[in-house]
């Protein structure tokens, strides 16, 4: 796909376009103007990173508010982000306010997000640090070089040598790319600091091929003090480089004694009859790999059953769970690997967390199942029918970021069809839809449905975290009804849902209590039943002994004037149908979004008339002609929920909190929900809400 390629050019001001906080939200910032100027007029601006499920690259797509194109990211994990702008799917440009650097892709800046699992990442205490500079050296054919790291107080002169660690890049990276996106001088200078790896030099080159190597090793010994014995020689390497360093060990076996494979892109042949000098020789032959979105998960699983058939000694890492093929995982390979090396390791066995490789990963036939294809342990692979051939970007749209937030995944061409395999995903619900050449397609193999967004598809992880939202047994569940009502306000006839608990009798002496369900802005009552899983989690926590048996009212509130669509049309009709109260201490109201703001308009005009009041991510408004005394006098709770940062009404939901205290108003505030303004937040809201109604 052409793109227009622009090299790092001063901004138009010193602000950053990209702010990261302590908590680990990324902010981007891009002035309008800077685009237009640069790529002219653009139709959509989005930021391409490794923020995707197992750090894969994705992109997050900004708005534009005003003069700036913005976003809000986060919580990340802890780790070395690296990203660049694009408009419309081909026009790139670097951050131009980022001075960092990717060598081998100019487009490219970077970012570190701190935390104790990006320990090793960060630049290593003053003093402590070793050297990196560049050897040159020829082979037959060409000159060429490669990035020396000597560890500190390393002499060019003394009576003892340094055994050697040769690390190799693979063809889809540069040499310089283990620096800039692996972090290798840090993780090695924090690791020597630590004292945790033996002094070493470590060679890092582009490594085409075996002749290419001996020309290196000799270069290195011909300058450096190091050690020429194989047991003080150590070769890894990624991708094809892992390849190349497994091949290179393997078939002269007394060059080598340690190995690592990171990532190898295809298991090289073995020849049974050095089984025995291999075995001899090599001392560490270590696997490592990352989960099934890893192109070199089969190749590593094919090179286990190729060594063990030759009765080579091995060791595995196993499978890193959360980790692709990429420098994330690297890093932690690199991390493992250097503490092995030209000594006594105690521990053979894969790092803590990591799942044993069982066999090798192949989804479904194309066209032969349903999309998306969910693995039982949370790997979701998407694929298009064949209606996208001629298609140059397709994306699949979800809420797969932290929190709940949305990233687009780009899917590959496949013959006529576009497809993904991305995860692992945390059991929950999600929801997507394709973005094909930046239009939204729904996603027709897929039969699930959203009313109030035809192009919305969903689709459900099962798993102990998000049991509340999983069906209950059939036969168990409380029952979902239609209710139409004659609307005064609007002149029609509309519709409501209701949710009746499990044995629900119309008949009992005592009225149900009610809650009064509101949607948001752009939905409509069908929205918490089809993505708000309001019945999953009210079937549940009936079923748990948690939930005051009651009945749940979800009424259209798109509508010119709610107060009077509540009181005088949702409200009287749910009482003439079912067997509820109009005791206001059995009644509750809550909402979200506009929603929300529908419920505190409910409590300012009428407090009392609901004894339970919600809000999720909505502001209160101003203090202007509020009954204090009436609210506090008559509302039994008050309980008030939000998003984080990336929930955009964060704001002034803060700011109506100070509106609250300043007047006096006694309320509950749940904390900020982790997430944006979306259902992820507000299924959690509800989860929260639900057991606490009608108990005081």
């Amino acid at each position: 796909m052409a793109a227009a390629l622009l090299a790092p050019q001063p901004a138009a001001a010193d602000t950053p376009w990209l702010d990261v906080s302590a908590d680990r939200y990324a902010s981007f910032a891009v002035p309008a103007a800077y685009v237009q100027e640069h790529l002219g007029t653009v139709s959509q601006v989005v930021v391409e990173g490794n923020f995707g499920p197992s750090a894969s690259w994705a992109e997050f797509g900004l708005t534009r508010r005003g003069d700036v194109w913005s976003g809000v990211l986060g919580a990340l994990e802890p780790g070395l982000y690296r990203y660049q702008l694009t408009a419309d799917d081909t026009l790139t440009i670097k951050d131009p306010t980022n001075s960092t650097s990717v060598a081998s892709n100019p487009l490219l800046s970077t970012f570190l997000v701190a935390g104790d699992s990006a320990r090793w990442l960060v630049d290593a205490p003053a003093g402590t640090s070793g050297k990196i500079e560049t050897l040159a050296y020829r082979t037959k054919n060409a000159q060429r070089s490669a990035l020396v790291w000597t560890p500190p107080g390393y002499a060019a002169k003394g009576p003892k040598g340094y055994p050697t660690l040769y690390l190799q890049s693979g063809a889809s990276a540069a040499a310089t790319d283990w620096l800039d996106l692996g972090r290798a001088k840090q993780i090695l200078d924090n690791l020597s600091a630590a004292r945790a790896t033996k002094p070493m030099v470590v060679v890092i080159s582009d490594g085409s091929d075996d002749k290419d190597l001996k020309d290196l090793r000799k270069a290195v010994a011909d300058r450096y003090r190091v050690l020429r014995d194989p047991a003080n020689q150590a070769i890894a390497g990624v991708s094809d480089g892992a390849t190349l360093a497994v091949k290179a060990a393997l078939a002269k076996p007394a060059q080598f004694g340690y190995v690592g494979w990171f990532s190898g892109t295809s298991a090289p042949e073995i020849d049974r009859r050095h089984a025995k000098e291999i075995n001899r020789t090599i001392k560490v032959l270590r696997l490592y790999t990352g989960n099934v979105t890893d192109p070199a998960h089969n190749a590593t699983y094919r090179l286990t059953k190729a060594l063990g058939r030759a009765d080579v000694r091995f060791e595995s890492d196993g499978v890193n769970p959360d980790g692709g093929a990429n420098w994330d995982t690297w890093q932690e390979n690199l991390v493992d690997f250097l503490p092995r090396l030209f000594g006594h390791a105690s521990d053979h066995g894969p790092s803590p967390g990591h799942k044993q490789l069982k066999g090798e990963f192949t989804p479904p036939p194309a066209g032969t199942t349903p999309t998306p294809f969910v693995t039982e342990d949370g790997f979701v692979t998407f694929e298009t029918t064949t209606d996208f051939k001629d298609a140059q970007h397709v994306t699949v749209w979800a809420n797969v970021a932290p929190g709940g937030s949305w990233l687009r995944l780009p899917l590959t061409r496949d013959g006529d069809r576009w497809w993904a395999t991305v995860g692992p995903l945390k059991p929950w619900f999600y929801y997507y839809r394709l973005i094909v050449d930046r239009v939204a397609v729904k996603d027709t193999s897929n039969p699930t449905k959203v009313t109030t967004e035809p192009m919305w598809s969903t689709f459900f992880i099962p798993g102990p975290g998000a049991r509340l939202l999983s069906d209950v047994p059939a036969g168990r569940g409380g029952k979902v009804e239609s209710m139409t009502y004659p609307s005064t306000v609007a002149g029609q006839d509309r519709t409501a849902l209701v949710w009746t608990p499990p044995g629900y009798d119309p008949s009992r002496t005592q009225p149900y209590p009610v809650l009064y369900l509101q949607h948001g802005g752009g939905q409509n009552y069908t929205d918490w039943v089809e993505m708000g899983r309001a019945k999953q989690i009210l079937d549940h926590q009936f079923l748990d002994g948690d939930l005051t048996p009651m009945v749940v009212v979800m009424g259209n509130g798109n509508s010119s004037n709610f107060n009077r669509e509540l009181r005088e049309n949702i409200v009287p009709t749910a009482r003439a149908r079912y067997h509820i109260s109009s005791d206001p201490s059995q009644q509750a109201l809550a909402g979200l979004s506009m929603g929300g703001g529908q419920s505190f308009g409910v409590l300012r005009a009428y407090p009392g008339e609901f004894a339970y009041v919600a809000a999720f991510s909505a502001g209160f408004g101003s203090g202007t002609g509020v009954d204090v005394e009436a609210i506090n006098n008559g509302t039994k709770m008050l309980r008030l929920y939000v998003g984080d940062q990336t929930d955009f009404v964060y704001p002034s939901f803060m700011a109506s909190l100070t509106t609250l205290n300043n007047l006096g108003i006694r309320y509950e505030f749940d904390g900020v929900t982790p997430g944006p303004h979306g259902w992820d937040v507000w299924q959690k809201n509800l989860i929260d809400l639900a057991p606490r109604l009608f108990k005081r």
